[in-house]
C-alpha cells in the first residue's frame, strides 16, 4: 500500500481532508484516528504533526506527504515536491516595530524571534547576514514587547494580528509557501505502489483543475461560431453540434470558473441563447 502522510491539525488539515475525499478517497470519522486504511484505494493515511510529516517522508517510514513549503524548508529535509496544491497560501516575512521599521541590510547582530529557526538561519546565511535567531514555539508577536528580540519572522497570511501586536512587516518575503505533496528524492516503490502514486497525483490533479473551471453550453447561430470560440477556446477545443432543424449550433467548453459572468455576457452580446453553467465535480486532464 503507498502510505501517505496528512496533517493531522492546524490549517492544512481540513483542506488536505477535502481534497482527499474529493479525489475518491476515506474520510476519518473520528479526529483521534491517527491511521486510516484505505484498501480500496491502496493506500493508508497517516494523521501526522504538520511539522513532524517532512521528517517521517525524509526518512522513508511513509513514501508521500502533504504540508506547507514553508515547514518542508525548515524542516531541512530532501524533497522532490510532486504537485502544489494551490491552498494554506501565505507570506514568510520579517517584522518589526511599526515606529522601529528597519531594512533587512539592517538585520546584523539583531535578535531575530521565529518559530522556522532553520529556514530563517538559512535565509539570513545566503544574504549575509549574522544575526540571533531566537527560536519560539509560538506567539512570536509578544517577543518584541517582552523583550526577548527586536524583529520576528513569521508566516503572514492577512497581517491583522501583526497589526494588532503594533508591528509592520518589512523588506521582500523570505519566501512564498503553500501546500504540496512531496516525496523523497529516488522513491522506490514496487509495481502496486507506482500505480498507486500515480492515480493519487492524478485525481489530484483532476480536483484541483475541476476546482477551477466551469462547463459552459450555449446555442449560437452557426455563422458566428467562430466568434464564439474566440470567447470559450476550452481547455483543449470546445465540442461543437448543429442544432436539428435550425441553422444553429451548441457549443460545450470549459471556462474558468473566476470568468463565468464576464464570458457569459460577453457570449450574450455576441448572440449566443441558451446560456448554462455546470460546476465540474471532478475531472482527468
Amino acid at each position: 500500500m503507498l502510505r501517505i502522510a496528512v496533517p493531522n491539525k492546524g490549517a492544512l488539515s481540513e483542506p488536505t481532508a477535502d481534497l482527499l475525499h474529493e479525489a475518491g478517497y476515506r474520510r476519518r470519522t473520528s479526529l483521534k484516528e491517527l491511521v486510516l486504511v484505505d484498501e480500496e484505494n491502496d493506500v493508508e493515511l497517516f494523521f501526522l504533526r504538520p511539522r513532524d510529516i517532512a521528517v517521517y517522508v525524509g526518512s522513508g517510514t511513509v513514501d508521500v506527504g502533504v504540508t506547507g513549503q514553508d515547514m518542508l524548508a525548515d524542516s531541512r529535509t530532501a524533497a522532490d515536491v510532486l504537485m502544489e496544491l494551490g491552498f494554506a497560501r501565505s507570506t514568510f516575512r520579517f517584522a518589526a516595530d511599526a515606529d522601529d521599521l528597519r531594512d533587512v541590510g539592517s538585520l546584523d547582530g539583531a535578535r531575530i524571534a521565529t518559530s522556522y529557526e532553520n529556514l530563517v538561519a538559512d535565509h539570513l546565511d545566503a544574504l549575509g547576514i549574522t544575526a540571533t535567531v531566537v527560536h519560539l514555539d509560538g506567539a512570536v508577536e509578544s517577543s518584541i514587547r517582552l523583550g526577548v528580540a527586536d524583529v520576528i519572522a513569521d508566516v503572514v497570511e492577512t497581517g491583522t494580528t501583526l497589526r494588532q501586536a503594533g508591528l509592520a512587516t518589512f523588506g521582500e518575503p523570505i519566501m512564498t509557501s503553500q501546500a504540496v505533496l512531496f516525496s523523497r528524492p529516488g522513491l522506490e516503490l514496487d509495481a502496486a505502489g507506482r500505480r498507486s502514486l500515480e492515480v493519487l497525483v492524478r485525481r489530484l490533479r483532476g480536483v484541483l483543475v475541476a476546482r477551477q473551471y466551469v462547463l459552459i453550453d450555449y446555442d449560437i447561430p452557426t455563422a458566428l461560431v467562430e466568434r464564439a470560440v474566440e470567447v470559450t477556446p476550452g481547455f483543449e477545443s470546445p465540442t461543437v453540434s448543429p442544432l436539428h432543424g435550425r441553422d444553429w449550433s451548441a457549443v460545450r467548453s470549459m471556462v474558468e470558473r473566476r470568468l463565468t459572468n464576464q464570458v457569459m455576457d460577453d457570449l450574450y452580446e455576441l448572440g449566443a441563447r441558451a446560456i448554462l453553467v455546470t460546476p465540474i465535480q471532478a475531472c482527468r486532464i
